[in-house]
């Protein structure tokens, strides 16, 4: 399934990076991804594409405002900007690109940001919610992991590696790094919006996870208002459809099927 040249449509005023693998949204559900807190369009690689193609559907695939080869954000960025994506940006995003039945997928901060959509601002047409490694408030292992992710940053190839998909990388980390460290940030906390999420769910996270504990899917599972499947993944760390790429393939590509056909059923697991 070959993507499409990256379209660049102005949404809250910004140029984001747009790519579509497959069908458009008049002949076909959508996957709609959504990037890790340093991630972009060609971090996902060729994930999207693939389980677009097993499950009938079209895939969605963007870089938010100051990531990729879209435009930047407005640095510093505030505390409730994980809550301007999922109740501004995605929607506007969804209804300028004409998207209908869809199912929104998020790792780590998109996660998050999967979460206060579908609790806050849900578009007509969301069948249901995949998050990866998605936060509902800040941990210290959080924090611990993200201080150690800015010393590495510095002293390390990390950044040089992360040059490679962010045309302004240095507005890429910083942006998300700032907010993340900063000392309004522990008191951030997204809960609220898991019960009003009525969409079937698939949390998923690795066990090993060095940037959230199994606290997070724990409260989402539980605070969510519709039925919620949980996934604990072993052996693996904060990516796991890059760490775990079988298994975190097959049980996506079980719910989105099963999510489209309208079969879940059943109360959310505890």
């Amino acid at each position: 399934m070959s993507p499409s040249s990256p379209a660049f449509p102005v949404i809250a005023g910004i140029p984001l990076e747009v790519v579509w693998h497959g069908p458009r949204p008049a002949e076909a559900p959508t996957l709609v991804f959504l990037h890790e807190g340093l991630g972009c369009v060609k971090m996902w690689r060729d994930f999207p594409a693939r389980l677009a193609e097993a499950a009938g559907c079209g895939a969605l695939v963007y870089s938010r405002a100051g990531y990729g080869q879209s435009g930047p954000a407005t640095l510093p960025r505030p505390t409730r900007y994980l809550h301007d994506e999922g109740l501004s940006v995605l929607p506007e995003l969804l209804e300028a690109l004409g998207v209908r039945d869809h199912i929104v997928i998020g790792h780590s901060d998109g996660g998050s940001i999967a979460l206060i959509y579908a609790g806050g601002a849900p578009r007509p047409g969301l069948r249901g919610v995949i998050t990866e490694a998605a936060h509902v408030f800040n941990e210290p292992l959080s924090h611990a992991s993200i201080q150690a992710a800015r010393i590495a940053y510095e002293t390390t190839d990390l950044r040089s590696k992360l040059a490679r998909f962010h045309r302004d990388v240095d507005h890429a980390f910083w942006g998300w790094n700032g907010v993340w460290l900063s000392d309004d940030f522990w008191t951030w906390n997204i809960e609220e919006y898991l019960p009003r999420i009525r969409v079937p769910l698939l949390v998923m996270q690795g066990e090993d996870d060095q940037y959230g504990t199994p606290a997070q899917v724990e409260a989402i599972c539980s605070g969510a208002g519709g039925p919620a499947q949980k996934l604990l993944l072993p052996h693996c760390a904060h990516t796991p459809h890059r760490e775990a790429p079988e298994a975190t393939f097959t049980a996506m590509h079980a719910f989105v099927v099963e999510a489209l056909e309208g079969s879940h059923s059943g109360p959310p697991a505890r």
